[in-house]
């Protein structure tokens, strides 16, 4: 039976709990969900727009677009993706200031490259020395996003490039013979018709990009993974005052329903659009969906 003994430990424990979960960390904690959610975003189009950039690049007929093109995709799809997110935040980072640099401080007598330092004026850092933490954070995500969408830019390449060559050469050559151009022919006929075989692996694309957002943690974000990994570690009374054990487990517990109730409404929407897309075209989804209907 209930003993109404344990009543005044309960309401002691649950406002304890109010209490911890509602700490300052706490609410950069919850902060943080949005901080993946904005990431996401920005991301996906800025990353899709880099991908088309370079399918366009890749199927050129001018030899220098093509080279470019085809020698984005090789390169990034070639090297594992960690190395890219690490090499990228450096390389941008320097070479903005490296540009600013040069701008800023043409009466500059010293060598950039001292030793393993790189070393440039204080006009040129990124950001400014003086700037309020608030930009010191802004100027890490957008590098952040950067680096994704030009990793992930490559991979939507890949897959685009792919699905213009799987639309039917004859829908091309129909076009042309009705007198439009080459760039009529390409932007009216294959382009609305490549969505519908690239759509599969952009969803693919998307949820790789989803499972990635831990890697902000690694880039020197302040993401779930490290708010996690900072609240869920044992917690000692001297430093604290929310003592308590290695709840990480929960921690990750939490981020893990995140990352699947994500997915799944990912899933539906990925799943209602390609219905849409297929609606009335020539594929194995438009046959389903007119054998549905009939």
């Amino acid at each position: 039976m209930f003993s109404y003994c344990a009543e005044p430990e309960l309401l002691e424990g649950l406002r304890w709990l109010s209490c911890y979960l509602t700490t300052g960390k706490h609410m950069a904690f919850y902060g943080s969900f949005g901080t993946v959610l904005l990431l996401l975003a920005i991301t996906a189009p800025v990353a899709l727009g880099f991908g088309f950039l370079g399918a366009m690049s890749a199927r050129s007929h001018i030899f220098p677009l093509n080279w470019i093109g085809r020698t984005y995709i090789a390169i990034v799809r070639g090297v594992p993706d960690i190395a890219f997110f690490l090499f990228f935040v450096i390389a941008l980072d320097q070479g903005f200031e490296w540009l600013r640099h040069q701008v800023l401080c043409p009466g500059w007598d010293q060598p950039i490259r001292q030793g393993n330092d790189f070393v440039v004026c204080d006009a040129a850092k990124l950001p400014l020395g003086t700037a309020p933490q608030w930009i010191h954070e802004t100027y890490g995500f957008l590098l952040a996003v950067l680096t994704f969408a030009i990793v992930f830019g490559a991979f939507a390449a890949n897959v685009l490039f792919g699905a213009m060559r799987a639309v039917p050469r004859a829908q091309i050559e129909t076009a042309e013979a009705y007198g439009m151009t080459r760039r009529q022919s390409f932007w009216r006929i294959l382009v609305p018709q490549m969505w519908v075989y690239a759509l599969p692996g952009l969803s693919n694309l998307w949820m790789v990009l989803i499972k990635a957002t831990p890697l902000l943690f690694l880039l020197g974000v302040e993401d779930i993974v490290y708010w996690a990994r900072e609240l869920g570690g044992t917690k000692n009374p001297r430093f604290t005052e929310y003592p308590h054990g290695d709840w990480r487990m929960w921690y990750f517990l939490a981020l893990l329903v995140f990352y699947l109730g994500f997915t799944k409404v990912s899933e539906v929407v990925l799943d209602r659009v390609m219905k849409r897309l297929t609606h009335g075209q020539a594929t194995s989804g438009g046959e389903a969906q007119r054998k549905a209907a009939a």
